[in-house]
């Protein structure tokens, strides 16, 4: 004879899971702002004509926000995770792909969000 089973109450599941940056740990999101995916580095160096040059505004290292004004006086407002606003200060050359949402960093890239 077998014992029957308890019966468990269903677990509420929460629609997103938290990224670990969230605690201080190492992206483990390939989502807009967090870590850069091979793939989109890839892409991203694959189409050289798109990348934009341009400088550092504004950088804040506790929020991860950015602002970079490119060469023809527009800004972008971007968004990063993983540490960009930290190795980006103010007043730094940086290059922007746009399309693929890539900051280059001298040979650092890292991946943006659009904000």
């Amino acid at each position: 004879m077998s014992t029957p089973q308890p019966a468990f109450s269903p677990l509420q599941v929460r629609e997103r899971a938290a990224c670990m940056c969230d605690h201080g740990d190492v992206c483990s999101s390939f989502a807009p702002g967090h870590a850069l995916h091979l793939i989109q580095a890839r892409l991203a160096s694959a189409t050289p004509a798109e990348w934009i040059d341009g400088i550092v505004e504004s950088a804040d290292a506790v929020t991860g926000a950015l602002v970079v004004r490119d060469l023809e006086g527009a800004a972008h407002a971007l968004w990063n995770g993983s540490g960009a606003a930290l190795e980006a200060g103010v007043g730094t050359p940086v290059a922007l792909h746009s399309r693929y949402h890539v900051l280059a960093v001298g040979r650092v890239q890292f991946n943006v969000a659009t904000v």
